[in-house]
Parts: C-alpha cells; sequence; structure tokens
C-alpha cells in the first residue's frame, strides 16, 4: 500500500547547548524537531523535510543525520553563498531555556526564492500533509511568504491538509500587525491547528482560552489543539465537545531541558491522528512524547530513548 506523503517545511539550524562545563554541537530547528520525532513514531507515512541548506560541511551533516532518522530529503535544495542559521541555547536550574539566534541571511529564507523552487512547489501541491509553524511563516521574505500561502491553497483544493503550529516569535516580525495579517491568511488554509496559549496572548491579546478557540474556529480551522505545557492538552473539533486530556506528570528533578517540548508534542499526536487515532489518543501520544524528550538536554532525542 502506499504511504501517505508529510512534507515539514520550515529551518534547520546550527544547535549549540549547555552539556555540563561546556557547549554540545547538534541541529535544531522547530519544524525539524517535529520531523524527526514524526519520522520516528511512524511508518505509515512518508516524512519530507523541506528547506535550504548551503554547500558548506555542516548542511551535508545535517543532510546525513536526516537520512538517517528517514526524513526524506529529495526536496531540500542546496545554495551556494548561503549557510545554516546558527542558535544557542541557556538552560537553567530549572530546565528552562533561552534562545540566541544567528540566522538573518540563512538559506532556509529563501527556499521559494531557488532555482529548485517552483519544481518542488509543483510537487508539494501533491502531497497528503503540508506541516508549517510560524517561524516558517515568519523567516520568509514577503514574496515567499505570498507563494507559500498561495501553495497551502493549492494542496487543499487537490485534498490535501494543512497542519500549522502557532510558534510566534515577535522578533521575527517587523511589526505585530504585519503578524497578524500573515496569521490571519494562514489560518484562512489551515485544516489543523497547534496553538501555544502564550503566543496566542502575544500575538492577540490576552483572551479566555474559549475565545482563542472560538477565533480560530471562526478562522476556518477545523481541528484546534491547545498546547499547555504540563496542564492538561485541550482539542476542539468544530462542533463537537471539547476534549481535555491530561499531561504526563514528572517531578521535578526528571526535567532537564524543555527544549522541542511542544514540536514533539505536535509530532506525537500527528503520529496517531494522521493515522486514524482519535484526538484525545493523539493527545496522549503527545504527552508521552514530550515528557520524554524534556528528561535530555537538546532538541533531539537518541533514538534508545523513545518511548515505546
Amino acid at each position: 500500500m502506499t504511504r501517505k506523503k508529510i512534507a515539514v517545511i520550515g529551518e534547520c539550524m546550527i544547535e549549540l547547548s549547555q552539556k555540563e562545563n561546556g557547549l554540545s554541537r547538534g541541529f535544531g530547528g522547530d519544524t525539524l524537531n517535529t520531523a524527526v520525532y514524526l519520522a520516528r513514531q511512524t511508518s505509515q507515512l512518508e516524512v519530507h523535510y523541506v528547506t535550504a541548506l548551503g554547500t558548506d560541511t555542516f548542511s551535508s551533516e545535517m543532510l546525513a543525520a536526516w537520512q538517517q532518522e528517514k526524513v526524506q530529503t529529495a526536496l531540500i535544495q542546496r545554495m551556494e553563498n548561503k549557510l545554516p542559521g546558527l542558535y544557542v541555547i541557556e538552560t537553567d536550574a530549572r530546565g528552562e531555556r533561552t534562545f540566541y539566534y544567528w540566522r538573518n541571511d540563512a538559506a532556509a529564507r529563501f527556499w521559494l526564492e531557488g532555482e529548485r523552487a517552483d519544481e518542488i512547489c509543483q510537487q508539494l501541491a501533491q502531497f497528503d500533509y503540508l506541516y508549517l509553524s510560524g517561524i516558517s511563516l515568519a523567516i520568509l521574505t514577503p514574496a515567499g511568504r505570498e507563494k507559500l500561502l498561495a501553495l497551502l491553497a493549492r494542496c487543499r483544493s487537490n485534498g490535501g491538509q494543512v497542519i500549522f503550529d502557532n510558534n510566534y516569535r515577535p522578533r521575527l516580525w517587523a511589526s505585530v500587525q504585519e503578524a497578524q495579517t500573515a496569521y490571519r491568511a494562514m489560518l484562512a488554509v489551515t485544516d489543523i491547528a497547534f496553538l501555544t496559549l502564550d503566543d496566542e496572548h502575544l500575538l492577540w491579546g490576552e483572551t479566555s482560552v474559549d475565545e482563542v478557540i472560538a477565533r480560530t474556529h471562526a478562522a476556518g480551522v477545523v481541528e484546534v489543539a491547545i498546547k499547555r505545557g504540563s496542564e492538561s492538552c485541550l482539542v476542539s473539533l468544530a462542533d463537537e465537545p471539547l476534549v481535555e486530556v491530561p499531561a504526563q506528570a514528572l517531578p521535578p528533578e526528571r526535567i532537564v531541558d524543555t527544549t522541542a517540548a511542544g514540536d514533539s508534542f505536535s509530532a506525537g499526536y500527528l503520529a496517531v491522528r494522521l493515522n486514524g487515532g482519535s484526538v484525545a489518543e493523539a493527545a496522549r501520544r503527545g504527552h508521552l512524547t514530550a515528557s520524554t524528550v524534556i528528561q535530555h538536554r537538546g532538541a533531539i532525542i537518541p533514538l534508545s530513548a523513545m518511548p515505546a
């Protein structure tokens, strides 16, 4: 049987994170984290990553690492005179982290302007699912953003579904107004939305969770999953009762790094949901995945540490 295809669109950067008294180097980025954790948890979906990289050694290492994770890389462009972005994670005693970024001229910002962009978009329009985040939107040029939104609409018209994680980062946008305009356009072509309340409040202002859900449904989104960290996840399907699924409880001393908690939740959720599971089953898998990830340092934990 032919596997369904999901393309995860975004940016991966070189990651430097604290490890004892030094720094360890890896690779990370919100959508890449989701792609890896999704590929690890389902063999029924063909997981592709879509971005642009340089022709440097770090970019080659990234591709090799993703291929080892069974993430498909045929739709990734290599650009001369461009490099991946870089970020550093500082983690405090409670596992909370602070990020520092160097990404203004990263190759991923220009993936829709590369030589293969039109050919790649033609292929993506035929995919079963396209997944991206607010960061995937924010890093693009205005022209690239319009091209991406047109692609998403085309995929949906062909019977595909669009999945969006709000991941709002104010420093990546020229203004709140610019971000709001882009998010309205994005939600209008979204089928499943993952929302974090802190990001929603930063973007739209402080409102209740019921108002957040109602606003998102009104924008055209059918399935809304509210990620709330150590609290219950809330899932709302249009015209159906709200589903609340408790998080996996962990003692504080087990939490060492919350990097990729939300990204891995989304992956666990989709690994179940896109294979026919209920929203409650999907949310439980999301919680299990995230609670495992935060017990290890760095965005991508060892494969041997993954939950069964």
